[in-house]
């Protein structure tokens, strides 16, 4: 039987899986992303301004299946013939990187035959389509196999065969998007496999991929349930020791991660490292996909610590396969970088950073405008900003602007963010001017591409209300940070995160205009009500803001509404430095 790659499991190998959950999402279609110091304590000043990126994922993963299956009709090119079908997977990966078990372990059942071809040529058909842009063509393909399977089901024809061919449908639906559809065809597959018995062959593949569909969902109680059954009938074939298990091991792994259940998830990944230990020993090249799983795993949970073991096995197993400048090594360079970030590990993870840049730009491998190598070129000139090493960092920021210009022009909104990270490396340097010109170049990019009201305008906009700010033109900073203000409150709510660093900017620049103090009072208990419900009620955020609503209530002479916040405030410190010390 032929050995093909499914959805039945995704393992992102790769680092950069901790994004800022807030209101700034919607952005997304702009492309322009408000950059979050989550990985190591930058200390931010008031009124401060923040890198841009756009959060990607480094790999889309290994999938992996031994799925087929009989069925009674299948339509080609758009044409009714009864012809039987074996079930197979669709493969949606750009390129295998590594193999994680070899494919004649997913061969059990025997040589190829002519059903089995079949169901070949129907994925191949339905991929070639999708990927020559014949959307259309691959609805009409599936939606004439639906009818046809549709029909047998009708008639009472419920068995493995009929599964089978829903399940082709629907991963082919799947690799479209559309996943209203997916989400119907589940229902009806979910019925006919309820009444089919576990001895039914190849059940086990049907059911690996509705989890993975399910999951793809967001479904996640439901693709636990699936990878669940098709664990179980694997483990009856196979034992519980065998390698073919970590395929449904992996999905219900990443399903449980994606549902919060984070213990559970590393307790399966370690299974499935185990496993292939026992069967394949400790230095197999197929570890490295359960242990990058489960170093990102560690890494969002933040367990650094645990975290760089993992990927420190799998940094040794790549360079011994494949030499020191092999491009897995280089990007599990960067995994491990972002550990050593998450550990307060600066300087380690700059040099980790610099030899996976080298070692990717020597492979060619990725091209040079690739959206992965700029996010490693702004985490590395962030750390170099850190520890005070302004100008290396400059050249890198000035490095993505200059390849996004070649790649897409000087006036295209993608050189937006690699302005505003310019005007923010200006910024600490003291150099406001040039920050107001990047600035102000950023702005005038975005008003000839981007409607007046679009939100993605606000980011530069704070930026230049700050740098303004810096040049004591302190009126024109307060109109641009009203402006902010009531964009983002329209666009986000009034009560988001967006909202909140507007308020917080607008409050400094007026309290150098001496403006009404009991405005200030109120904007800030705006903020402090956001921060309270983004961050937690005891966060530094609300710490910070409540030492600023106390000085303007003393300032005030407002004893009675300052003592019950002082009292407050003296309890959070203390807890924060009880903190510090255990």
């Amino acid at each position: 039987m032929a050995s093909v790659f499914s959805a039945s499991t995704s393992v992102t190998l790769g680092m950069n899986q901790i994004y800022l959950n807030s209101d700034l999402d919607q952005l997304q279609r702009q492309k322009i992303f408000m950059y979050s110091f989550t990985r190591t304590s930058i200390a931010i000043p008031k009124c401060g301004v923040k890198l841009y990126m756009v959060p990607f994922k480094l790999f889309s993963g290994l999938r992996i299946s031994r799925s087929c299956a009989m069925a009674k009709s299948l339509v080609f090119g758009g044409e009714h013939s009864e012809k039987q079908l074996i079930s197979g997977a669709l493969g949606t990966t750009k390129s295998q990187r590594f193999k994680m078990l070899d494919d004649s372990e997913f061969n059990t059942l025997g040589g190829t035959n002519d059903l089995e071809r079949q169901l070949q040529d129907f994925f191949s058909e339905v991929k070639s389509m999708i990927k020559m842009g014949k959307e259309e063509d691959a609805v009409d393909l599936l939606q004439a196999n639906y009818e046809a399977v549709k029909a047998q089901v009708d008639s009472g024809d419920q068995g493995i065969e009929e599964a089978a061919l829903l399940d082709v449908i629907a991963l082919g639906y799947m690799a479209l998007g559309d996943l209203r559809t997916v989400g119907s065809l589940m229902n009806l597959l979910y019925e006919i496999v309820n009444g089919l018995k576990d001895e039914e062959p190849l059940l086990d593949s049907i059911l690996m991929h509705m989890g993975s569909m399910h999951a793809k969902l967001e479904k996640f109680e439901k693709s636990m349930h699936f990878y669940g059954r098709s664990l179980e009938i694997m483990e009856r074939k196979f034992g519980s020791n065998n390698s073919l298990l970590c395929t449904p091991l992996l999905g219900m792994a990443n399903a449980l991660g994606s549902d919060g259940r984070a213990t559970e998830a590393i307790k399966t990944y370690q299974r499935v490292i185990t496993v292939l230990e026992s069967s394949r020993g400790e230095e197999g090249e197929e570890l490295a996909v359960p242990l990058c799983a489960l170093g990102n795993l560690l890494i969002k949970e933040g367990k650094a610590s645990d975290a760089e073991y993992p990927f420190q096995r799998v940094l040794k197993i790549f360079t011994r396969s494949y030499g020191e400048r092999d491009v897995r090594v280089g990007m599990t360079m960067c995994s491990l970088a972002q550990v050593k970030c998450a550990k307060g590990e600066v300087n380690d993870a700059i040099d980790l950073y610099k030899t996976a840049i080298n070692i990717l730009n020597e492979s060619k491998y990725m091209a040079l405008d690739d959206k992965a190598l700029e996010k490693m070129r702004i985490d590395l000139a962030e750390l170099l900003h850190a520890v005070g090493r302004q100008q290396e960092g400059r050249l890198l920021l000035e490095e993505c602007l200059l390849i996004s210009e070649r790649f897409d022009g000087k006036a295209h909104p993608s050189s937006v963010p690699h302005l505003v990270n310019l005007a923010t490396s200006y910024s600490r340097s003291k150099n406001f001017a040039e920050a107001e010109r990047l600035l102000r170049i950023s702005l005038q990019i975005l008003g000839k591409n981007a409607p007046p009201d679009d939100p993605s305008i606000t980011f530069p906009m704070l930026n230049l209300a700050v740098v303004l700010f810096n040049l004591h033109r302190d009126e024109e900073a307060e109109r641009l940070a009203m402006d902010v203000l009531h964009f983002r409150e329209k666009a986000f709510g009034k009560e988001s995160v967006p909202v909140g660093e507007a308020l917080d900017c607008l409050v400094s620049i007026r309290s150098r205009l001496d403006k009404d103090d009991g405005e200030s009072v109120e904007l800030l208990k705006r903020l402090l009500k956001i921060q309270e419900k983004a961050f937690g009620p005891e966060s530094m955020e609300v710490i910070e803001t409540l030492k600023r609503i106390v000085h303007f209530l003393d300032k005030m002479g407002l004893k009675n509404e300052k003592n019950p916040l002082q009292n407050r405030l003296s309890v959070l410190r203390n807890k924060h430095k009880q903190m510090v010390m255990y």
